[in-house]
């Protein structure tokens, strides 16, 4: 009898942990939805990187272009999926590393202005842009890839630039209008949208 109980207890636990575990759409459909952000002549040679049905990041398409993609992740709320140049690839790929290892926001950002004061982390010597597009999961297919109703951000990652040397605000003062934010520093980056 205790052991029928046991076994009941672990199947309906495991049956409760299969249904809050994210699903993970097959890579086709992941690669669909993170090129989304690109200009079309861009879509096909971006590197996409998705989840593994463990839920893992892992390299979905090696690239042929300067792009790279960032599938949406499963495990958080709503559809969010990134595009940017491939010089910022170091940056993007040490904060998932320092994200990995527990690292929280502040700390990650700690981290990589040593690294780049250092040397240790290169940052791109010419502007490099990051397309951002995200919306809900309400406008999302999975059986395309395809989001409805998605918004725009555009990022332009200006390292050390201020608002001196681009004529940029440090804060929008009318919908859509290009900013700069942390100005000085080695994540200065231009804003743009969304416009509502």
């Amino acid at each position: 009898m205790k052991k029928l109980v046991i076994l009941t207890l672990f199947v309906i636990l495991g049956k409760s942990f299969a249904q809050d575990a994210p699903k993970i759409l097959p890579s086709e459909i992941q690669i669909a939805t993170a090129v989304l952000p690109l200009p079309e002549a861009d879509k096909p040679g971006a590197m996409v990187y998705g989840y593994d049905r463990d839920g893992n990041l892992t390299v979905l398409r090696k690239g042929g272009n300067n792009m790279v993609c960032i599938a949406d992740d499963p495990a958080k709320e709503g559809i969010s999926v990134a595009c940017y140049a491939k010089d910022l690839e170091p940056f993007m790929e040490r904060g998932r590393q320092l994200n990995a290892m527990g690292k929280d926001f502040k700390e990650r950002q700690e981290i990589r202005a040593r690294e780049v004061a250092s040397g240790d982390l290169k940052m791109p010597g010419v502007p490099s842009m990051m397309y951002v597009y995200y919306g809900t999961e309400a406008d999302y297919d999975p059986g395309t890839g395809q989001l409805a109703n998605g918004k725009f951000r555009y990022v332009v990652y200006i390292p050390f630039a201020t608002t001196e040397s681009t004529g940029l605000p440090d804060k929008p003062h009318a919908p859509g209008m290009p900013w700069l934010m942390d100005p000085g520093t080695h994540r200065a980056h231009i804003m743009i949208g969304p416009f509502d």
